[in-house]
């Protein structure tokens, strides 16, 4: 059994003063395989008030000089790629190869492009005779998510770090593994003590805490929409400002001149990290004269996905998070049947032979209508609805009739179609004919999906001020 009980606060492990301990279950096996503390409000406390003293000198450095210790950081992060992947496959079912290629590469990714960004960012600048000044806003409270570890924790730690806030990273209590080995990497790379503090906690507690205290200038959350609410509620009596990085349920719009691998790559995407994706298309909507060769297509897809623990070597997709979370896409299937979906794929209970770990059938629900609960709310796992359209209009009613707006996806070789449909989704990114946003892009949502946006210069902008002075 790992014990990682001790938090990270003013520059050293600490232990909590309180104990209370939650084991940490890897969802390939059920079994306990590690131990962490859930914090209390004198653990809270004591990292709020390391980073507010840290506060002052921190941000008063110059920008190579915060940067320095920054790059130190990605150092540590490369050399410990091994230790990292190893947490994230453990914690959160994520297989090997994708803890090692995305799950980590991702991190990296967005470490180097905060550091690029900061280097090009102008902090200081003139605005006809006034100057503005682009200032850190103080003691940040970063909140992250189970499903993608580093890349939400290194989009939050680094900006922030970068233009000189002091931070409290609260990672999620269900995959807390690779947060203490960052904050090790933290400690290694010789951040002056108080500018990083990490807690262990739930949202319920350490989360709720941070979200109130007053000493915490801003709030950045990544998870569901529901918890979302309840943090901005939260942190209204202290006006801290709070950026949120929602859900999604993003609709994969597939006409009749799409290419051939549209469909298996809409498939493919949407059952990426077991569907656990914020920006997951798991809505598919096909243009009526392809639609029934499509969901030919997306059956055998499914059937092509295979499903194993998360330790082993290959190309397949793990098991989801937690049994509670097990339970609750078990339910939406069962819901998708019992609305009359026609289920082609997959369906409730395990794989076959599996009977250990929190393992979900490849599922594909055709004749969907987006009224269906399985079409309106986000499932969080490896289950595709499939909808019909007759034309562009019908198509850009459907995608957009949702109460989120993260991404959407486009299959079209029509150059002008693609530009068109772009311009009419509600939703922050839009991606066409399966390629990928670049490292420069801002990442977040309309509606329901969030308010802020995060990554390169959008994501330092996230953390200042803008101060405009005359007169100098």
């Amino acid at each position: 059994m790992i014990d990682k009980r001790k938090f990270y606060i003013n520059g050293a492990w600490v232990a909590p003063t309180a104990a209370n301990d939650l084991p940490v279950i890897d969802p390939s096996t059920e079994q306990e395989v590690a131990v962490v503390s859930l914090g209390s409000q004198a653990d809270t406390d004591a990292a709020v008030a390391a980073a507010k003293a840290a506060f002052p000198a921190w941000s008063a450095l110059s920008l190579e000089e915060r940067l320095a210790p920054l790059e130190r950081l990605i150092a540590a992060y490369k050399a410990g790629k091994d230790k990292m992947s190893a947490a994230m496959t453990m914690e959160m079912g994520a297989p090997k190869q994708l803890s090692e290629g995305s799950q980590f590469g991702a991190g990296l990714w967005h470490m180097k492009e905060a550091v690029r960004a900061a280097r090009a960012f102008a902090f200081e600048h003139e605005s006809g005779d006034d100057l503005i000044y682009h200032e850190p806003i103080g003691v940040c409270a970063l909140i992250t998510p189970w499903n993608w570890p580093m890349n939400q924790v290194t989009l939050k730690v680094m900006p922030a770090l970068a233009v000189g806030c002091t931070v409290v990273l609260k990672p999620s209590e269900i995959a807390p593994l690779s947060s203490v080995v960052f904050a090790e990497m933290i400690d290694e790379a010789g951040f002056p003590p108080g500018v990083f503090n990490m807690v262990n906690g739930d949202g319920v507690g350490v989360g709720t805490q941070l979200s109130v205290h007053p000493d915490v200038d801003m709030v950045s959350f990544t998870g569901s929409t529901r918890a979302g609410s309840l943090i901005t509620k939260n942190a209204a009596d202290s006006i801290k400002r709070v950026s949120l990085e929602l859900g999604g349920k993003g609709a994969n719009l597939v006409f009749a001149d799409a290419d051939e691998k549209a469909v298996v790559r809409g498939v493919r995407h949407c059952f990426q990290n077991t569907g656990q994706s914020c920006n997951a298309p798991t809505r598919m909507l096909v243009e009526a004269s392809i639609y029934d060769q499509a969901v030919e297509t997306a059956i055998a897809t499914a059937e092509q996905t295979s499903v194993g623990p998360a330790s082993e070597d290959g190309r397949h997709i793990g098991p989801v998070v937690s049994e509670v979370h097990w339970n609750k896409i078990q339910g939406l299937i069962q819901d998708g049947i019992d609305e009359g979906a026609r289920l082609v794929a997959g369906g409730t209970g395990k794989p076959d032979g599996m009977n250990a770990g929190y393992f979900v059938k490849p599922t594909i629900f055709a004749d969907v209508t987006n009224d269906m609960k399985i079409a309106r709310e986000e499932i969080f796992g490896p289950v595709l609805a499939m909808i019909p359209f007759k034309d562009e209009a019908e198509a850009v009613a459907i995608a957009n009739d949702t109460a989120y707006g993260l991404t959407n996806y486009v299959q079209t070789q029509d150059p002008e179609r693609a530009k068109r449909l772009s311009r009419q989704l509600r939703s922050g990114m839009v991606q066409v004919n399966g390629t990928g946003l670049g490292e420069r892009t801002p990442f977040g949502g309309y509606k329901q999906s969030g308010n802020g946006r995060e990554g390169s210069t959008w994501g330092l902008e996230e953390f200042m001020e803008v101060k405009a002075v005359s007169g100098v």
